[in-house]
């Protein structure tokens, strides 16, 4: 990955799950480098620290276990931001035990695909203003290697079936779904000034999947040291938030900052993307757009 074209001075960026771990390294870096970010996080306190210890960030604070949260928040982005150059959608979690939202779906598949795709559709227009005003935008979703033994669904996309196996099975089809929707996303901006890449942060040593008995079993191993740090995993987030220009193709998936990472089947399956993208939207009650 090679940095060129974007003046990160005069961009807008929106990072969710900035509260903490490689969101809040990312959005402390792309401040500094002189971005407006958008601190977008579930916790308020925390929120409102992190922006507040930004030159030129500010808090928004939504839930992503609730889809009327996701909405709020989407209205409020769009009536603060004419322009938005960058949108990390980078929250998610690991869930031990299996769990409901007050939308009725499985917590694992709304707070990392489902949440963040509504999040993005309410914002595309917007996205696609700031290109055609010349702006080139990029969409960066967080991934994992963890979709290499998803098991991708549309009949059971909220995992009820089969065994729950401590969150991973979930985990790894959420991130499928995650990779999915990139490469639609993709496919449907094609040309337009919008590029859409997902990456692999890597393990990091983080607040995440800390309900997890075998991280934490592999971290009581390590001596604590099976992971990298928050930011050095955000550094993928932070150089494509950073280029205007990418060498590789919309739609690519970065392993760390290698590009065309190894995915399993599913998430390279283009006719499941597109079908993805449209449950997707009737999931979440918006209309299905084709083209």
């Amino acid at each position: 990955m090679t940095r060129s074209g974007r003046a990160t001075v005069d961009a807008t960026v929106v990072i969710t799950g900035a509260s903490s771990g490689i969101g809040r390294a990312a959005a402390e870096e792309l401040g500094r480098r002189g971005a407006r970010v958008a601190v977008l996080g579930r916790d308020t306190d925390r929120t409102r620290d992190v922006a507040a210890s930004i030159t030129n960030a500010e808090p928004f604070v939504a839930d992503f276990a609730s889809l009327s949260d996701v909405r709020r928040v989407a209205g409020e982005l769009l009536e603060r931001f004419d322009r938005i150059d960058v949108l990390a959608n980078n929250a998610g979690g690991l869930f031990s035990r299996r769990s409901q939202t007050t939308d009725g779906h499985e917590t694992t598949f709304q707070v990392n695909y489902l949440a963040p795709f509504l999040l993005t559709r309410l914002l595309l227009p917007r996205l696609r203003e700031t290109a055609a005003a010349g702006h080139p935008v990029t969409v960066i979703a967080t991934a994992s290697v963890a979709n290499r033994w998803g098991r991708l669904r549309l009949d059971d996309l909220d995992s009820r079936k089969g065994l729950w196996l401590g969150g991973w099975r979930a985990y790894g089809s959420a991130k499928t779904a995650v990779l999915l929707g990139t490469r639609e996303l993709a496919s449907r901006t094609q040309g337009s000034g919008i590029a859409a890449y997902a990456f692999h942060p890597g393990f990091v040593t983080t607040s995440f999947g800390a309900d997890s008995w075998m991280l934490r079993l592999g971290n009581a191993l390590g001596n604590g040291g099976l992971g990298i740090t928050p930011e050095t995993g955000a550094v993928p987030l932070i150089e494509l938030a950073s280029v205007a220009e990418h060498p590789v193709p919309s739609g690519t998936y970065f392993d760390g900052l290698v590009p065309n990472g190894r995915t399993s089947g599913a998430a390279r399956d283009d006719a499941l993307a597109e079908r993805l993208w449209a449950a997707s939207e009737k999931l979440v009650d918006l209309e299905v757009v084709t083209d």
